[in-house]
């Protein structure tokens, strides 16, 4: 390895090789033109730092007194914790002795031997006491620091009060974390700050980046580059070098090299912390040490590569909250999303070849940083504002893949809010992730998918897709499952895009129905979530149905409903759900005793799981040969239906009133359902604006009615009233299964007055020219029951 030493005005310069001999001096050069010269010119020396006390009479001085004032310190603090140690040990043979016996003096004798070995196998940090006699320094230092401008000053200086910053924790930390609007959910948790055990035996590496560190703080401008470099080609990637120059106070002097006007320095500076942000207590630290603003400006430098090495840097250290909030209120949204804008790069002017680096890079990285960044909702709404999403797609455009990675992954999670969907759609960005999806890169195709299935909740996405060709490499992709997070994309997109019945077609063209079904075992639940879910909606059709049962599919998903993960659960209630529809399909599920196990998920604490069973149990009552025995051979379930009714949650009611509409249809278990009380609690959910649960609700008070007193009843609890309502929504649906119900109530005659005197027969009237038959017949049917009741009282009266 090689390192260059220029001296004051560029007159000369050295070139120090280093190599398995030794640290030997080579040809120097005239002028920045000249080409170096690498034949070895002078002696080996076994290290850089006998090469420098050779070569430099001030270096070899300085280090003469700096090792004095070291030993000096080390023996005074030698000194004094042999004299606490001595002080301890007659404290505790005193305490002994006026103890309770030889068995307590040998147990603190033993404790004492124990603190002793504990101290000495603690590793050392005396020397960071130098940082605090920078006054005693020789006048010759002081001198040769003024001469290279002090810009290092301010890095020692500072160094302890960085320290005292990270072990101080910010007082509005809290409020910070707090006033996040959040989306992101990994490493939201500050982790326990654990460092290197006292009675480990640390490698040789520890030690010596703990002695760079100590050449780092107190070296000038040539050797803080030289430690840099050094630092550098240790392995940074180890959590033991990581650790080393944090516990040091490393981190504090590589944070303050930034504010200095050395673009060498800054180099190594950030190179270094790149490397080792990868850390999580690192990055914590680093932003406890107010790194991140620092790092924020240095996106506004001339220097390409300053700007790619702090981009690198924010996209390693915004992996958690505290991190891209940071990153917002420093500006550094609205500067890496600038440096997404390769062609404006292109203008700006050129300098040395050795700071340089492609415009293509430059928006890598911020890509890179934005991806970390787009974790929170506030940083998508930054971005976007800044006018990202034009940017990302013009991105979207280039060959490389090493850039396309990272602006996908941003699109991919800034693809979960609506505004941003259609953002992507305006800039024709999906037919760019369709093009992608034919990629040779795994790392691409994983995140086009996933980007597809963020955006495909909308239908002309999904659209989209199926127009630009998208549905074929999808189907296609599903025959390699080694790639677990890949296959977990794919899976996901085409659960999105089988929304659309036309997108179905396709896939079943393509036969990605039975890859599917032969994807519901020995997958993670991650996959599986999402192929069920696809299996789900393709069930919607009656072609895909009897394919999932050829293939076997309704005994694997069956099997998955005593699992206990709660997006898998809902969507396999719905797939089992779907397959009822088809009677030879509810043949297989009651054998393999489907039911019951969709009646038990009745009894999940989570309400999303409660409502997909019970929407799941509707056609499986529907369609079973004997229903109202299979229902009533579940002891308690009945009853359990019942409470349901209870539940706050508007889908749960929803569902539930489905299943009560069901259950009614046989005389025997509607009598029970009554029994327990299903009339009064369905009159109390009448005065609700849910147009769902109007719907089903109407429909089971209709079904309800049938039994005994239950029309009058209905009335005594003031369900009718509220029911007339109904009749003013917009949805078709409503009315049909509202003049159902009125139908039933009229024939009770204090119902009929009810619906009279709130306005019924004007609103049924208009209701009997409307094109659906059923509700042309239950709203005459009703006003027939009103206007007979109203002849019976007038005829009533005359006589």
């Amino acid at each position: 390895m090689c390192y260059v030493l220029v001296k004051p005005h560029g007159v000369e310069s050295w070139c120090i090789t280093c190599s398995a001999e030794g640290v030997f001096l080579n040809g120097g050069k005239t002028d920045a033109g000249d080409e170096i010269n690498y034949e070895r010119k002078s002696a080996i020396y076994k290290d850089i730092v006998t090469f420098l006390r050779e070569k430099s009479v001030i270096f070899s001085e300085n280090m003469s007194k700096h090792a004095t004032k070291f030993k000096e310190q080390q023996q005074m603090e030698k000194d004094q914790h042999d004299k606490a140690l001595k002080k301890e040990e007659t404290a505790t043979f005193h305490k002994t002795a006026s103890g309770s016996g030889k068995s307590t003096l040998e147990k603190n004798q033993i404790n004492f031997v124990k603190n002793q070995m504990t101290r000495r196998l603690e590793p050392s940090l005396n020397w960071k006491t130098t940082l605090d006699f920078k006054s005693h320094r020789s006048s010759v230092k002081d001198s040769q620091q003024e001469k290279h401008g002090g810009k290092f000053e301010k890095v020692r200086s500072s160094a302890s009060h960085g320290r005292a910053q990270l072990s101080s924790k910010s007082a509005d930390k809290i409020e910070e974390i707090s006033s996040e609007n959040s989306s992101e959910s990994e490493e939201d948790e500050e982790p326990a700050d654990h460092r290197q055990e006292v009675n480990v035996d640390l490698p040789s590496e520890y030690w010596q980046i703990q002695k760079l560190v100590k050449y780092l703080k107190g070296g000038n401008q040539t050797a803080t580059v030289i430690v840099l470099c050094l630092m550098k080609d240790f392995n940074l990637v180890h959590e033991t070098c990581q650790l080393a120059i944090r516990d040091v106070g490393g981190l504090e002097v590589l944070i303050n090299l930034l504010d200095t006007n050395e673009i060498k320095c800054k180099i190594g500076s950030l190179k270094i912390l790149k490397e080792i942000s990868h850390n999580p207590q690192i990055r914590r630290n680093i932003v406890d040490l107010r790194g991140l603003p620092v790092i924020v400006n240095i996106l506004d430098s001339p220097y390409k590569i300053l700007k790619c090495l702090a981009a690198e840097t924010i996209a390693n250290v915004a992996k958690f909250r505290r991190a891209r909030q940071a990153v917002r209120q420093h500006g550094g949204i609205t500067r890496l999303v600038a440096l997404l804008d390769y062609t404006q790069h292109a203008s700006q002017p050129a300098y040395s070849s050795l700071y340089e680096t492609t415009d293509v890079e430059v928006a890598r990285c911020g890509a890179l940083a934005l991806w970390s960044c787009s974790k929170s909702y506030a940083n998508k709404e930054a971005i976007r504002k800044a006018g990202g999403i034009p940017l990302l797609a013009q991105l979207l455009k280039t060959s490389h893949e090493n850039t396309l990675i990272p602006v996908v992954g941003t699109l991919q999670e800034c693809a979960s809010e609506e505004n941003y969907r259609a953002a992507i759609k305006a800039e024709r960005i999906i037919e760019s992730l369709v093009k992608n999806l034919s990629s040779e890169n795994e790392q691409l195709q994983e995140h086009c998918a996933m980007a597809i299935y963020q955006c495909a909740e909308d239908e002309e996405t999904r659209d989209l897709v199926r127009l630009h060709g998208g549905l074929k490499p999808l189907a296609s992709l599903l025959n390699n499952t080694d790639n677990k997070e890949r296959l977990a994309a794919v899976t996901g997109a085409i659960w999105k895009c089988s929304i659309s019945r036309e997108n179905v077609s396709k896939f079943r063209e393509y036969q990605a129905i039975e890859t599917l079904v032969g994807l519901l075992t020995d997958q993670p639940e991650e996959v599986l979530i999402n192929v069920v879910g696809a299996i789900g909606e393709c069930c919607q059709d009656y072609e895909n149905r009897v394919i999932v049962r050829k293939c076997g599919g309704i005994q694997h998903l069956v099997n998955l409903l005593v699992g206990i993960n709660q997006a898998l659960l809902v969507n396999v209630t719905k797939a089992v759900g779907a397959c009822a529809v088809e009677p030879e399909s509810m043949v297989i599920i009651d054998r393999l005793d489907g039911v019951r196990l969709l009646w038990s998920l009745l009894k999940n604490p989570h309400s999303d799981v409660k409502a997909s069973a019970a929407w799941a149990l509707c056609p499986c009552i529907k369609n079973a040969k004997d229903a109202g025995e299979m229902v009533r051979s579940f002891v308690g379930g009945l009853e359990l239906v019942v409470n349901l009714l209870k539940s706050d949650n508007k889908e749960v009611l929803a569902s539930i009133c489905a299943v009560i509409t069901n259950i009614a249809k046989d005389q025997e278990n509607l009598a029970v359902i009554t029994d327990h009380g299903v009339v009064p609690l369905l009159s109390k959910l009448t005065n609700t604006n849910n147009e769902k649960l109007r719907r089903h609700l109407a429909e089971a008070i209709s079904h309800c009615c049938m039994w005994g007193r239950n029309k009058v009843t209905f009335g005594e609890h003031k369900a009718v009233a509220p029911l007339v309502r109904y009749l003013k929504s917009s949805d078709t649906s409503v009315h049909r299964a509202t003049a159902q119900a009125l139908y039933q109530l009229s024939e009770d005659a204090n119902n009929c007055i009810t619906m009279h005197e709130n306005g019924a027969v004007k609103l049924l009237l208009d209701m009997v020219g409307s094109p659906d038959q059923d509700l042309q017949e239950a709203a005459a049917g009703c006003i027939s029951n009103i206007r007979r009741l109203a002849l019976a009282t007038e005829k009533a009266r005359y006589t």
